[in-house]
């Protein structure tokens, strides 16, 4: 049986968190298929949790994408005020963009990845966090369903995906002790072993 302890670390503020992530993404699914996206911010919220996070870095985990993908600017007011400044902060520097139309996808990343060596530090474990968890599932699906896996995406060449996060490792090598650093990079290694170099254009 799991130990007890008379001072949890996560409150009923958690739990609201959950159900509005929840109820925010409830008509989601992950690219390629059918699994709810609320699974994706439960996983991301566990890594947070696991490497010794805050009940606000857990939060923010949950509702990262909230902006990005769920009303933009309205719904960081809304966060906000639900949950906090510091919660509010975390969410938006994890947000690549609340503009729409997006801009073009190179774009997007390049700007994120500028920005994550200012961020907080609470902001560079819940990115960290994010990357891992979605690092993993490209790699497992890779394995399970081959190269068609990277039409799910708005960029479909792989060698662009291994850029992006052998970049984003790059910054959190100089930002973060934490294992999740090791582990995305175990996991970046896997992929580009799987990936392999980049085939040489035709003349």
């Amino acid at each position: 049986m799991p130990e007890e302890t008379t001072r949890p670390k996560l409150t009923t503020k958690f739990d609201e968190a959950l159900g509005y992530a929840s109820n925010l993404h409830r008509r989601q699914v992950r690219k390629g298929g059918d699994v709810p996206y609320v699974g994706h911010l439960l996983s991301a919220a566990g890594l947070v949790i696991e490497a010794g996070g805050s009940e606000t870095e857990a939060i923010a985990a949950l509702l990262h994408d909230a902006a990005e993908d769920q009303g933009g600017e309205a719904t960081l007011a809304e966060i906000r005020d639900r949950f906090g400044d510091e919660v509010a902060d975390i969410v938006e520097e994890c947000s690549d963009t609340m503009v729409e139309p997006k801009p073009p996808w190179r774009q997007r990343k390049e700007d994120y990845i500028a920005h994550l060596g200012a961020a907080k530090d609470a902001t560079v474990l819940v990115s960290v966090a994010d990357k891992l968890e979605n690092a993993r599932a490209i790699l497992r699906d890779l394995r399970r369903h081959g190269p068609a896996l990277w039409n799910r995406f708005s960029t479909a060449d792989p060698q662009d995906h291994l850029w992006y996060y052998r970049s984003l490792l790059e910054v959190y090598r100089k930002r973060s002790d934490s294992w999740l650093v090791d582990e995305l990079a175990r996991v970046v290694h896997d992929l580009g072993e799987e990936i392999g170099p980049p085939v040489a254009a035709t003349v």
